[in-house]
């Protein structure tokens, strides 16, 4: 028999337990890449987690003879309802064995949380906010996961949550760009040079970390602002926009990220970053003492270039600002002789002019993330 526990997130040993459930599911997975503690722990600490200031989240495990079998965290984001007038409540973090009894357990203490609620859907898998990937993996289990920019998960899962009744909300599909095939196509770059100029728009060039992380303030509020078409987007706290952009300097290497500007106005903005999966998976969540210097030498080592997140404000689209930003990350990326691999990671397939673009670059789609609802 199946039981259900509330962790108590004071309680160090349950935390503990929540965070280390992964662990045993993929112990013999070669492609999954384990999160950092710090930042699995970070999603229980309702004091550091700023989604926790606004939003209410709740973390279950499913408990046979005394052993986890499974587990799953029941998220309202009141932003987000408040600003789709929507009643949603998400899952994320749904961890499970081949058991469709714990696994209906799991996903019947959700439903019950969020009808208590009033909410009328849940929706998932989708977490805390742009740090957190979307959706279950349904194609490309054969591949390493990239970092945890993507959600991983066994073949098996899709099975326990369709027989939930869940069906399909939206896909986000993952892209390559092999090297032999990789060049920039002589119909995008002509677009960059008459963007260029034309002279209204320009791409901002980084000289060290330091100069990045003074525009921080401006690539975060740009960030805000250009997703507010988006199926996911709800308005960021300053304190959100704060971490996320403070994670993503933790890792930033000043030459891939690119932004364009508008005078001083951040208005455009495209994040790559080193794919460090293998130093990720050998460090097994520890940065010290071994696992930060690793991911340092990966950085020099690693073939692989992950490209996640890129955005135009709204009154800038069509203006040949994406071409400007796919000439100058490709001009970087050519100049670093360094990456076999590029990767676009999570393109949500509603953006149809972001997926045709990755197709006029052959970018060959490889993985899909799926999110799925069901209504309560």
């Amino acid at each position: 028999m199946v039981t259900i526990e509330k962790v108590d997130t004071g309680n160090k040993k349950q935390v503990k337990r929540f965070v280390e459930f992964p662990y045993r599911i993929y112990a013999d997975c070669p492609q999954w890449v384990p999160p950092l503690d710090i930042d699995a722990y970070n999603q229980l600490n309702r004091k550091k987690h700023p989604f926790h200031e606004h939003s209410d989240v709740d973390f279950f495990l499913a408990i046979r003879d005394g052993r986890i079998v499974g587990r799953i965290a029941a998220i309202e984001n009141k932003p987000f309802n408040l600003y789709h007038k929507r009643k949603t409540a998400n899952f994320y973090l749904f961890e499970c064995e081949n058991d469709l009894e714990a696994a209906t357990a799991l996903f019947n203490t959700a439903f019950e949380w969020a009808k208590s609620r009033g909410l009328d859907i849940l929706i998932g898998p989708k977490g805390f906010g742009p740090l957190d990937g979307y959706g279950l993996q349904v194609r490309g289990q054969e591949h390493r996961q990239t970092m945890t920019m993507l959600n991983y998960n066994h073949t098996y899962y899709q099975q326990l949550l369709e027989a939930q009744g869940f069906e399909k909300e939206v896909d986000f599909v993952s892209c390559y760009l092999p090297a032999d095939h990789f060049k920039i196509p002589e119909r995008v770059e002509k677009i960059a040079e008459r963007v260029m100029q034309r002279g209204d728009l320009q791409v901002k060039r980084f000289k060290n970390k330091k100069e990045l992380v003074s525009w921080a303030d401006r690539i975060g509020q740009a960030y805000n602002k250009a997703f507010i078409n988006n199926w996911e987007y709800y308005p960021f706290t300053k304190r959100e926009i704060d971490f996320v952009v403070e994670n993503i300097m933790t890792v930033a290497d000043h030459r891939l990220i690119k932004i364009i500007t508008h005078g001083e106005e951040v208005v455009g903005f495209l994040f790559a970053f080193h794919d460090v999966s293998a130093a990720m998976q050998r460090a097994k969540g520890k940065l010290f003492p071994f696992g930060l210097p690793d991911l340092l030498l990966e950085m020099r080592r690693t073939q692989t270039v992950s490209v996640n997140g890129m955005g135009i404000l709204p009154e800038f689209q069509g203006h040949g600002g994406n071409a400007l930003l796919y000439y100058a990350m490709g001009k970087t990326l050519l100049e670093f002789r360094q990456f076999v691999h590029v990767e676009m990671t999570q393109v949500a397939e509603t953006t149809e002019q972001m997926r045709a673009d990755l197709k006029n670059l052959n970018g060959v789609e490889y993985k899909n993330n799926r999110v799925y609802r069901k209504h309560l």
